[in-house]
């Protein structure tokens, strides 16, 4: 699964790009959140946390800024009736925090103004997702940086659980290891007790 992708903007475009990377052309759909962050100019570097979403018919990147963003996307396509296209207008129509906040407080009426999302939709958006976000105060974490996103992609297609990935690298960058690939991969192996 692609977790990460770093390249020049090629196009851009409200709710999708595309990244070339190598010669390769990547198309990403992006909330408008993210895309407002993304450089002004095409053939800029851009990074994005990515989601790859795999279904029969299609493979599909869905790009991110911030790890809430991504998160919370996640969260929403969890949603019995929520697909990713439906997920991404929901994070378009709220930036992420607040968006987490009108969940947290089972604001269906702060939900429902989102274009796409009726009673039912919020209703059970807010049942199944309320107990599941992180609490209030909370700050949304930041892309990492390349070196350390392409350590947590190589943790996770390792068989490490994200969650735990993330703390260890938090953990070696905290210990003053290299920001850099291997240093850091080393530190975190060696963390891990690999």
């Amino acid at each position: 699964m692609i977790a990460f992708l770093r390249g020049l903007l090629l196009e851009r475009a409200p709710g999708r790009i595309v990244l070339e990377i190598n010669g390769i052309g990547y198309e990403v759909f992006v909330p408008i959140s993210t895309y407002t962050r993304l450089p002004a100019n095409e053939n800029a570097l851009a990074e994005l946390l990515i989601h790859t979403h795999v279904r029969e018919d299609a493979l599909q990147l869905y790009g991110f800024a911030t790890g809430l963003e991504k998160a919370l996307f996640e969260k929403l396509i969890s949603v019995s009736g929520i697909g990713p296209r439906l997920a991404l207008s929901i994070l378009s129509g709220l930036p992420a925090e607040e968006l987490s906040a009108a969940i947290r407080a089972s604001d269906h009426a702060r939900l429902t103004a989102i274009p796409g999302v009726g009673k039912k939709t919020a209703e059970r958006v807010v049942l199944e997702l309320k107990d599941k976000l992180p609490s209030g105060g909370e700050t949304p974490a930041a892309p990492l940086a390349s070196a350390a996103a392409d350590v947590l992609s190589a943790l996770v297609n390792l068989g490490y659980a994200r969650n735990q990935a993330e703390k260890t690298i938090a953990r070696a960058l905290a210990g003053g290891t290299a920001k850099d690939f291997e240093p850091l991969f080393k530190a975190c192996m060696h963390l891990l007790g690999a």
